[in-house]
């Protein structure tokens, strides 16, 4: 079988597949755990990053641009 990357969750008993995937019995596996979304600060910082950096862009203050200003 080839190595496949699945969504998983642990419910505090047991680990839950997200999506249904046939695995024979006694087939090796190997997990890895993750940090929650909301508690990685790197992931926030570039969130947030982000946001700022689209805002600037599109703001208030930026001109509207027109046909006429696009090169051809």
């Amino acid at each position: 079988m080839p190595a496949v990357t699945l969504k998983a969750h642990y419910d505090g008993q047991r680990i839950l597949l997200d999506e249904p995937f046939e695995i024979p019995p006694n087939t090796p596996l190997m997990v890895t755990v993750l940090a929650p979304a909301d508690a990685s600060p790197a992931a926030t910082d570039w969130s947030v990053i982000a946001r700022e950096a689209l805002a600037r862009a599109y703001g208030d203050h930026e001109p509207d641009y027109t046909d006429a200003d696009l090169r051809r």
